[in-house]
């Protein structure tokens, strides 16, 4: 299906260069360029867009404005903000509304590459209510006694990057957000920081206390907008913290890379982020896939695929995929539940996942043959490949001996 893009800015030089840059593109984009933020929102008044791509700087409506109203007028639009400056203070504006920033002049290659991976991740949800909510996502909901454990350490004179590093380290929610804003291009860093301790320490304390304190991006999870009584987010979190934590071992077993290990604690903190975003905004429907997965003896994402059409772990790499996290990691979320990777016996981030997420909640392994349809396989056909997984299970069970 064609995809119809906006792109918006009142250099005319810019506008021309995007086209040129984009060429290649015309059979499968149908892309409109404005010069400027009102007719943007003149024009999106007509057509609804996939995505917008504008400036940030420019004189009447600049980039800022542009994203705000399209948000509200088309909530499913993947919003990506082009800029040349940093400007502190606007980047705490734009955290809550735009999905991407990319720097200006940006490569024609990065922009596309950036366009096709969030436009797959999209069909890959399948859903267009759920695009809609998932793209509207400002913030997540922390558990409160790590948002006020971190509110209090940075009210602390003697307050450090280190110990905030550490404190977000225990939080998905905070996790994801520190990760969209470090990792995008406003701070020019390269490459993909996974590590919340390193994330803290580039944003700086005065970053972190404007996100926490003033900018309203974290909040305190309210029970109250979750009718399931038997949901807790404390739980939710302690099984991410747990799987996190396993498929680090697993990693460090394994004696990867460093890059390796922090994205397979970090894919295991973040796996079940879709849950708590349908819980948080589908409470009545969730409701019904947990009573669904109990009276059928079904898992909970074949409940949600055939309730809401989707499961939470294509929510939740949809809005990882958004914020711009690394493909590993938005992979090793998409399919926790339906394993890749089986022809593999060296690690990768979806294996430390999906042992570390199935020997957590079962205490074992019976058998690494995968549920999903079309993705029958069985270790006995792979002794080489079976003797890697037990290796791996055991880890989990040296550290309930522990």
């Amino acid at each position: 299906m064609t995809k119809r893009i906006l792109f918006v800015d009142d250099e005319e030089n810019i506008l021309n260069g995007l086209k040129r840059m984009l060429r290649s593109k015309n059979k499968e984009w149908d892309m409109s360029f404005v010069p400027g933020g009102q007719d943007a929102l003149e024009i999106s008044k007509e057509v609804c867009f996939d995505a917008v791509v504008t400036d940030l700087r420019m004189p009447g409506i600049d980039g800022l404005q542009v994203v705000k109203a399209l948000r509200k007028q088309q909530p499913e639009i993947i919003r990506i903000i082009l800029s040349g400056h940093s400007d502190e203070e606007m980047i705490m504006k734009l955290t809550g509304v735009a999905h991407q920033f990319l720097a200006k002049p940006c490569d024609g290659q990065i922009l596309i590459n950036v366009l096709n991976r969030t436009f797959e991740l999209r069909e890959f949800l399948n859903n267009k209510r759920l695009q809609s909510l998932v793209a509207g996502v400002k913030s997540l909901p922390s558990i409160p006694r790590v948002y006020q454990e971190i509110m209090s350490q940075l009210e602390l004179p003697s307050s450090s990057l280190q110990d905030v590093g550490k404190i977000i380290s225990q939080d998905p929610a905070m996790t994801a957000k520190i990760l969209q804003l470090v990792n995008s291009a406003f701070f020019g860093l390269g490459g993909h920081i996974s590590d919340t301790g390193e994330a803290a320490t580039r944003l700086g304390l005065d970053v972190i206390k404007a996100l926490v304190l003033s900018v309203g991006i974290f909040s305190q999870f309210d029970e109250k907008k979750v009718k399931d009584k038997a949901f807790s987010i404390d739980k939710l979190w302690r099984h991410s913290l747990k799987v996190a934590a396993l498929a680090k071992r697993i990693a460090l077993a394994e004696k990867v890379e460093k890059k390796v290990v922090d994205e397979c604690f970090l894919a295991g903190l973040l796996h079940e982020i879709g849950v708590l975003i349908l819980q948080y905004n589908y409470s009545d429907e969730y409701s019904e896939c947990r009573s669904l997965s109990i009276s059928q003896d079904i898992p909970l994402y074949q409940a949600e695929q055939e309730i809401l059409g989707t499961t939470h772990a294509a929510v939740g790499a949809y809005l990882l995929g958004l914020w711009s996290l690394s493909d590993t990691v938005v992979e090793a979320v998409a399919f926790h539940h339906n394993p890749k990777f089986l022809q593999y016996t060296n690690l990768t981030v979806q294996a430390s996942v999906y042992v570390a997420d199935v020997v957590e909640q079962n205490g074992y392994i019976d058998s690494m043959k995968p549920t999903a349809e079309g993705d029958e396989v069985t270790l006995q056909e792979d002794s080489e490949l079976e003797e890697k997984f037990n290796s791996w299970k055991s880890l989990g069970s040296e550290e309930d001996q522990a």
